[in-house]
């Protein structure tokens, strides 16, 4: 007898609990109803989203007022390099921007991900920009996470005429002695930079 007792009071138990749960999903539904009320306030919300991208452009570029290169490629791009900053834990960002300036879209070519097997397979992306410091005759390659993607800006597959888009790229930091280095990246031109 104490068997079903048992058995009654778990299951007394269980619907007391899918009560109580289905009372604050329908609270929580209510919620939303006296949202969507105010659903300007929902679509301001989104516009931050939204706007996010370009937020984080401006992060990536943090001061598009300086420009430490310009280097048209053969292929109608053109790259900006606006900084070359140090950061904490021996890091070394560059950012700037690219933009077409073909007059017709283009198509990003793919000797930009670089030649490596694990950073082809990761994508599109800047993986095979590179520096090299002349003085300490060291090249240095765009930094990988731990599972092998790049730390550099992803996903660019084309530009239509006139599009410019903000891309950063982070190296492991020359010594503090080295104030220059050369910029090179497929298809484009050599470009010394300044490092801050």
């Amino acid at each position: 007898m104490s068997m079903w007792r048992g058995a009654k009071a778990r299951r007394a138990a269980g619907a007391a609990l899918a009560t109580m749960a289905l009372a604050v999903s329908l609270t929580a539904c209510g919620s939303g109803g006296d949202d969507s009320k105010g659903e300007g306030g929902g679509a301001s919300s989104s516009a931050p989203a939204k706007e996010t991208p370009q937020d984080t452009g401006g992060t990536t570029v943090p001061d598009t007022s300086q420009t430490l290169a310009t280097i048209n490629g053969s292929n109608g791009f053109q790259f900006i390099i606006h900084t070359a900053v140090r950061d904490d834990g021996g890091f070394l960002t560059v950012t700037g921007s690219i933009k077409n300036i073909s007059g017709k879209r283009q198509v990003v070519p793919s000797a930009w991900n670089g030649d490596e097997k694990q950073v082809r397979q990761t994508g599109r992306s800047l993986a095979g920009m590179t520096l090299v410091d002349k003085v300490e005759k060291k090249r240095y390659y765009v930094l990988r996470d731990t599972d092998g993607y790049p730390l550099t800006t992803t996903g660019i597959v084309g530009l239509d005429a006139d599009e410019t888009v903000s891309f950063f790229a982070q190296f492991p930091a020359p010594p503090d002695s080295t104030t220059k280095v050369d910029l090179q990246f497929p298809t484009l031109n050599t470009a010394t930079i300044e490092i801050s």
